[in-house]
């Protein structure tokens, strides 16, 4: 049989004093003005660090084309 030791108060305060939730990174384009999270590329815009990474026009019609089949 295993013996339990039991925790105090304090060092179960002590794990838990990291587990708070904390206020997400956001950061504004410089070029267009558009928030978006921290490393993470810009979904309106489809930029990341002054580079092009997502084509969102052919991401939309794509979707849409999705959609549309969908409901026929």
């Amino acid at each position: 049989m295993v013996v339990r030791m039991r925790h105090t108060r304090g060092q179960t305060g002590s794990r838990r004093s990291h587990h708070a939730l904390k206020n997400p990174g956001i950061t504004v384009d410089t070029k267009t003005g558009v928030a978006h999270m921290r490393h993470r590329a810009s979904t309106v815009t489809g930029t990341y660090r002054g580079r092009q990474v997502i084509d969102v026009q052919a991401k939309l019609a794509k979707k849409t084309k999705k959609v549309q089949a969908r409901s026929k």
